[in-house]
């Protein structure tokens, strides 16, 4: 799908048939939920914006290419803490803003109890980290907010994607670019990815 990249890559295969795995227990689900996240953080920072900087080395000076703008991590909560908890690895400099939204199982429309973001949003490129993108609703929700507030380099990052959230989300913040791990078939009635995974938060934390 347009806007859309799928991560192939084995590693990142592995990692997601673990959590696809109805056997795997929190601890590993927990696990490979942030070695997801440690690949799909990779792909989604590879074109980034760069800046050249000149370095001394012990023989010589050389140029050397670095983000040109700070990285903002948006976990939406509480599923995306998972994804972003290696993140450090990837991109150690990073600030970690949050949104807390809960999903209402009647509406399947998200609900905003946090919000916790550092200002001047337009100076970073915002990676926002959610391991489902289903309805699309927290997306949504997420890219408006933070389009609102002054963002203007937007990312996406989940493990798994449903067609119908991707359609959402490219309708809604058109210019952000969206990786994952899977395209998967679809929504069953209850919203849920199919094949999916099941719950990534209460198989993350146990509850």
């Amino acid at each position: 799908m347009k806007g859309v990249t799928v991560i192939d890559h084995p590693l990142a295969q592995a990692r997601l048939l673990e959590l696809r795995d109805a056997g795997t227990n929190t601890d590993s689900f927990r696990r490979a939920l942030g070695k997801l996240g440690l690949l799909l953080l990779q792909e989604a920072t590879r074109h980034l914006k760069v800046k050249t900087r000149r370095v001394r080395t012990p023989l010589a000076v050389t140029s050397m290419n670095t983000p040109a703008r700070p990285v903002l991590l948006v976990p939406i909560l509480r599923a995306g803490q998972g994804l972003v908890a290696l993140a450090d690895h990837v991109v150690p400099g990073a600030t970690h803003g949050y949104l807390g939204m809960a999903r209402d199982e009647d509406s399947l429309k998200p609900e905003v109890y946090l919000e916790k973001l550092p200002p001047r949003l337009g100076r970073y490129d915002i990676i926002v980290c959610d391991p489902m993108l289903a309805t699309g609703g927290s997306a949504v929700a997420a890219g408006r907010l933070l389009r609102q507030k002054g963002g203007k380099y937007l990312r996406f990052v989940h493990a798994l994607a449903a067609p119908e959230g991707v359609r959402a989300l490219r309708k809604a913040v058109p210019e952000a670019a969206i990786f994952t791990a899977s395209l998967d078939q679809g929504l069953n009635e209850n919203g849920f990815i199919v094949p999916g995974l099941g719950d990534a938060g209460d198989r993350c934390f146990g509850c």
